[in-house]
């Protein structure tokens, strides 16, 4: 699959101020992962560290935390990975999943999917 990349807006916590970035979508990522300074310069603090195997097997920690993005011309709260300064921005499959979008490979872009949720009462 060819890789693509968006237009990402990084929020602050508070969703007022956000700086533009282009990521690559990459759907073998969990995690949207963001340079730290981005975060940093507008607010974001980690509240934990967290453990992460990289492709080639090795084991490092980095800061997770959570902050608005800005995706499609929507917002939405969504956890962010601190990574290396020189890190390209990643857009991963759980921010995907909040926005309610997928990826279309052939045409490389986002595209607009229902939720599937199982019915509360199993008798309906």
């Amino acid at each position: 699959m060819g890789t693509f990349a968006v237009a990402l807006g990084v929020g602050d916590p508070q969703g007022r101020r956000y700086e533009e970035v282009e990521a690559m979508v990459d759907s073998g990522a969990a995690d949207t992962v963001l340079p730290a300074s981005i975060l940093e310069d507008l607010g974001v603090e980690p509240h934990e560290d967290r453990g992460f195997v990289l492709a080639d097997g090795g084991r490092l920690e980095r800061g997770f935390g959570r902050t608005w993005l800005s995706l499609d011309g929507r917002q939405e709260v969504s956890p962010v990975v601190f990574w290396d300064e020189d890190s390209l921005p990643l857009l991963g499959a759980v921010t995907l999943e909040i926005f309610g979008l997928c990826i279309d490979p052939v045409n490389g872009r986002l595209t607009s999917v229902e939720a599937f949720m199982l019915a509360a009462d199993a008798s309906d």
